[in-house]
Order: C-alpha cells, then structure tokens, then sequence
C-alpha cells in the first residue's frame, strides 16, 4: 500500500489543509481520514487524481530523523575509509525534510552540496530497545530520502551534523510503501537525468534489522521518527538550478529541485 500526503487542488471540494491518502493502482488517491501513523488506514470514500494534487513530504518526523553513514562499503572508502564495526550515526532536525518537487536550498556558506540516495525507514510506534525479532513490528513502511551534504563543511567540523542539518537538507518521498521487504532492489541516484549511483540495498552493511536494534539501544524511536540507512559509492555535487532524482526499484523516484547558489 502507497501512502501519500498531499495538498488538494482548488477545486477538488477537499478544503487546503493537506490529506493523506492511499495511491490506488489506477493514479487515483483515496482520502484517509487522519493521519495513518497514528490512526490507522480508515478510507473515507473519496477520490482525487494523482494528477490534480501536490504530493507533500509523506511524513513530518515529530522528533527526528536519524543517519546511519558508511554503510556501504564502496562509499566508505571512497570517503577515505573503513567499513565501520558498527553503525556510525547522526541526527537531522525535521527542518530539513521537504517533499517531492520543493526545491533544495543552496546555502550561502557551501562552496557545493552534494546528493545521497537513501533508503529510509518509517517508525510507526513508540519503542525502545527494539529486539530482532520485533523491528518489523515497529516499522510503519519505506521511503526514499537524499540525504544532502556540504561536504566541505563536513570534512572542516570534523563530523557530519552542520553539514547534513541545512533547511531542505532531507527530501524525501515519493510515498511510504507499507508492503516493501528490503532486498536486493536498486538504490540510485541521477543528477539533470544524468545517471550518477547505482547499488543493491543488499550491498548495505548493516541491514534494516541491525540499524533500528542499534538505534533502538540508544534512543527512544517516536511514531513518525524516520531512519535514513547509509548511501552507496558514487557521491558527488549538484548543480544550480538543476535537478536531482533518487530512486530504490520497488518503492519509486523522489526528483527536486536545487536553487541557485546565493
């Protein structure tokens, strides 16, 4: 099942505050009455074109998102170094979490920003110290998210949290999908449709399982809270006034724009 989050039309009788939905397999949206997170999926009957809306961020984290980096082997060296022993991680505020179509703000203090395909879990109940068998349990579904980065601020701070915590720094979207099963789908990314990354989420390090049991010791996961799980090799600047897609075969393509620089 597709969840979206969208802003209805003028004249789609469905007010202006934003909705969520269930994509239907003929582009139409069915309205869900509340939020799906926290009250289920109660569809209320009516419908909406895909077309006639404004697909918005699915999910607002309450709390946090938080990072898992270098989970990909090839990324980590072509960062310059190891494949860590265990999850390496780091939080993005929810101020950085925009939707399918905003645009990227190009800060005033980066010389450049780059893009980062990832995988992202969505939590759906409040847990901590999540045990294996469980995590299916707590999570609500996937997205796509681009996890982007100043990379000459990261590497002049030494870690990675001013760097990645620029408004607009976390798109992510399309659409939760409930249904998918982390396997060995495509994770990629394209920049002005030039193809840039391409991996398997199997060539991740730390599976789905072994993040949220790791992050899960350390801090309480919220409903809404999401997960981005690492970026494979083939990292790399956008441009101004460009655009930027990143895909996982299976879930769908999340396309921004980017600004001009200052």
């Amino acid at each position: 099942m597709r969840i979206v989050r969208f802003s209805p039309g003028p004249d789609s009788g469905l007010g202006t505050d934003p909705l969520f939905g269930v994509l239907e397999d003929d582009n139409q949206i069915t309205v869900i009455s509340g939020d799906p997170i926290y009250h289920g999926v109660t569809k209320t009957g009516a419908k909406v074109e895909l077309s006639s809306v404004r697909l918005l961020a699915p999910v607002i984290p309450r709390s946090k998102v938080v990072c898992v980096g270098k989970n990909y082997a090839e990324h980590a060296k072509e960062m310059g170094g190891r494949a860590p022993a265990e999850p390496i991680i780091f939080i993005k505020p929810n101020t950085t979490v925009i939707g399918p179509g905003d645009t990227i703000v190009w800060p005033s203090i980066a010389p450049t920003i780059d893009y980062e395909a990832e995988l992202a879990i969505v939590i759906g109940r409040l847990c901590k110290d999540v045990p294996r068998e469980r995590v299916k349990d707590v999570i609500f579904g996937y997205t796509v998210a681009n996890d982007v980065t100043c990379r000459e601020i990261q590497k002049s701070d030494g870690q990675w949290t001013r760097a990645k915590s620029f408004d607009t720094f976390c798109p992510i979207g399309p659409w939760i999908e409930t249904d998918f099963i982390p396997g060995t789908q495509r994770i990629y990314s394209k920049v002005n449709e030039e193809a840039r990354q391409n991996g398997t989420l199997s060539d991740m390090i730390f599976s789905v399982e072994d993040i949220v049991v790791f992050i899960s010791q350390a801090m309480t996961l919220l409903p809404g809270d999401i997960i981005i799980t690492g970026t494979p090799a083939g990292i790399g600047p956008m441009s101004e006034r460009g655009t930027v897609t990143v895909g996982v075969e299976g879930i769908g393509e999340l396309t921004n724009k980017v600004s001009a620089k200052p």
